[in-house]
């Protein structure tokens, strides 16, 4: 098989791993900078191109697209869609993903356990938005934050007022969500793949921190989760419907609740933590599942 990564950093773990385990199974592996593409949109014959070079004859496309440059990465992806090229995961459902005031409204629709969630445009409305989300500590996220950038613990009523007005006043969406208090600043990250999960994690915030991010500082280490947690993680990937993306979800006292879905994953956490070659189960996926018809959202919203 001929396999296109669009990433903008090479040499980042994930995607070395899987460059990695394509290649030891003789696939023919290329990474190219989505932000260095450019298209050719015709009716007929719609073309890509990398620089000088036209990327054409490849079976299946690796999105690994970052949440800053996501109109743009979407855009080369539809493309390579188009071209009839099979997506690990399709541009409808990353971009789903991406919004976070979408995602929350889709899984609230398909009954998907959530933290208590407000939005708002109104500052007028603060005071209700806080009280409705339950009441201090609230959290608050950026709507295009990603790895733990852009997300706030209002500790206090007064805290929290000042940093929805204070975001509200330069123009910035936000969400406004439950504190999960019993969550003790863990979460549990599980890898779904092709409907099914395959690795899970248990991931505990720094000192001090109530994010878990491993990139913000935080230690992960294997976990097992319960038949609800599972089916939870499944649903919502087929909410999204992404084939590979990890589930970040919150042990409540009323349940699982999921806080995130991420269309692309980092693999150097759950691998080390769990010893499970999540990389070649990527592979594999893409072994078994590539072709122009894998397709299925057409471009639906």
């Amino acid at each position: 098989m001929k396999i296109l990564m669009l990433a903008r950093n090479p040499n980042l773990y994930s995607h070395k791993r899987l460059q990695e385990v394509a290649e030891e199974r003789g696939h023919e592996f290329h990474i190219v900078n989505p932000m260095k593409c450019f298209m050719d949109i015709a009716a007929h014959r719609p073309k890509l191109f990398f620089g000088q070079t036209e990327l054409k004859g490849f079976d299946a496309v690796i999105p690994r697209i970052g949440a800053s440059v996501t109109f743009y990465g979407l855009a080369v992806l539809r493309q390579l869609e188009t071209m009839g090229v099979s997506p690990l995961n399709e541009s409808v459902a990353i971009g789903r993903s991406r919004d976070k005031l979408r995602s929350m409204q889709l899984f609230a629709r398909d009954g998907i356990g959530l933290p208590v969630t407000m939005f708002a445009h109104d500052t007028s409305m603060t005071d209700e938005v806080i009280e409705r989300a339950g009441g201090a500590p609230v959290v608050i996220k950026l709507l295009e934050g990603t790895q733990g950038v852009g997300v706030v613990l209002g500790e206090t009523h007064r805290s929290a007022k000042s940093v929805i007005e204070a975001f509200r006043g330069a123009n910035v969406n936000i969400l406004v969500q439950e504190f999960i208090k019993e969550a003790g600043a863990t979460d549990i990250r599980a890898i779904v793949i092709g409907g099914k999960v395959i690795a899970t994690m248990k991931r505990t915030g720094a000192e001090g921190d109530f994010r878990s991010n491993l990139h913000r500082g935080g230690s992960a280490q294997t976990i097992k989760i319960t038949p609800e947690e599972r089916s939870t993680a499944i649903r919502a990937a087929k909410t999204m419907g992404l084939n590979v993306c990890g589930v970040d979800m919150l042990r409540s006292n009323h349940g699982p609740v999921v806080m995130e879905v991420n269309s692309s994953p980092g693999l150097e956490g759950v691998e080390n933590a769990t010893g499970i070659d999540v990389a070649g189960k990527i592979i594999d996926f893409i072994e078994k599942k590539s072709g122009p018809k894998e397709t299925k959202t057409k471009g639906k919203g």
